[in-house]
């Protein structure tokens, strides 16, 4: 849910990767499953049936149409305006202007996506939502077992490992000067583990309560949602800045320490990123669609057949 954008993990691979738009090597195919994976995603928290289901796909089709419609010609500018940079010496301020720039388009898509998971956390029974509550518990019980067991050491490695992945997506093979770069980089960063799973903690007991659904239930997750977004704990806040500043450092120094090889790879990357993301803007249509309107339940509690599909 909303917590999971606080993640320092998916700030790294923004920012380390400075334009990844998806896990899959091709963009284009990443993003026209999209209407496959999502639906996946939340039926691997809770089961749906089949009316729940073809719910979902009538939710999703508008979101879809604004997002390729309205932010993929946004990602597009982004990722120019850096290839436009690429002959200048880099600083931390131009690769961070690059992350907020990102940042600000997650928000946006995460804004537009609580509108259809409020819309389908109406349609689920309290034996789903029960359900999804303890699937999430699961999760973080493995979450603290696979991130808090680790020896700093282990933390230090993996960060590593994840910077030289991320390095070598966009740059190719890198020289052992790089690799050193990313290796003191690596221990620069602080823990951020303890704090945020701590974070997730308090936010899964708090939506437990909101998704006993009583009266007023979406308005209530939609202020608790920014409350997570705005008033994180000053200690999770120090450890984000401080890892931010960084990574923001060690791009430029990675970037401007490429070699020619390097630059072509770089180019190229980029170039095939903006093409997929212009065969999908030239494949998408101008859509009319009206925003999600979420139908608060009046005073029928959570419990009503009358307002579940079972």
């Amino acid at each position: 849910m909303a917590q999971a954008r606080a993640g320092l993990f998916r700030t790294c691979l923004l920012a380390i990767a400075l334009l990844l738009l998806g896990a899959c090597s091709s963009t284009t195919f990443f993003y026209n499953r999209l209407d496959f994976l999502v639906p996946w995603y939340v039926d691997d928290y809770v089961d749906l049936d089949s009316q729940q289901k073809q719910h979902l796909d009538g939710l999703l089709e508008p979101f879809l149409a604004w997002h390729r419609y309205r932010e993929l010609p946004d990602y597009l500018k982004i990722l120019q305006s850096f290839e436009s940079t690429l002959d200048q010496p880099q600083t931390p301020p131009m690769i961070a202007h690059v992350f907020n720039e990102f940042e600000s388009a997650w928000l946006r898509l995460e804004g537009e996506s609580l509108d259809w998971l409020l819309d389908l956390g109406g349609q689920l029974s309290d034996e789903q939502i029960k359900e999804l509550i303890e699937e999430l518990w699961e999760r973080q019980e493995e979450y603290e077992e696979e991130y808090l067991e680790r020896t700093d050491e282990e933390f230090y490695e993996d960060s590593y490992d994840s910077a030289l992945e991320n390095a070598r997506e966009y740059l190719g093979p890198l020289s052992d000067a790089q690799r050193e770069i990313l290796f003191e980089f690596s221990r620069s960063l602080l823990r951020s583990d303890s704090a945020w799973l701590a974070a997730r903690a308090q936010w899964l007991e708090e939506l437990a309560v909101l998704l006993e659904r009583k009266p007023q239930w979406q308005q209530r997750v939609r202020k608790a949602v920014a409350m997570q977004r705005e008033n994180p704990s000053p200690e999770y806040s120090r450890i984000y800045e401080h890892n931010l500043t960084q990574i923001y450092e060690v791009i430029a120094r990675i970037l401007d320490g490429r070699s020619e090889r390097q630059d072509r790879h770089l180019r190229d990357s980029l170039s095939s990123l903006q093409e997929d993301l212009e065969k999908l803007i030239a494949e998408g249509k101008s859509p009319d669609v009206p925003a999600i309107e979420i139908s608060e339940p009046q005073d029928a509690p959570a419990d009503d057949a009358d307002g579940l599909i079972e």
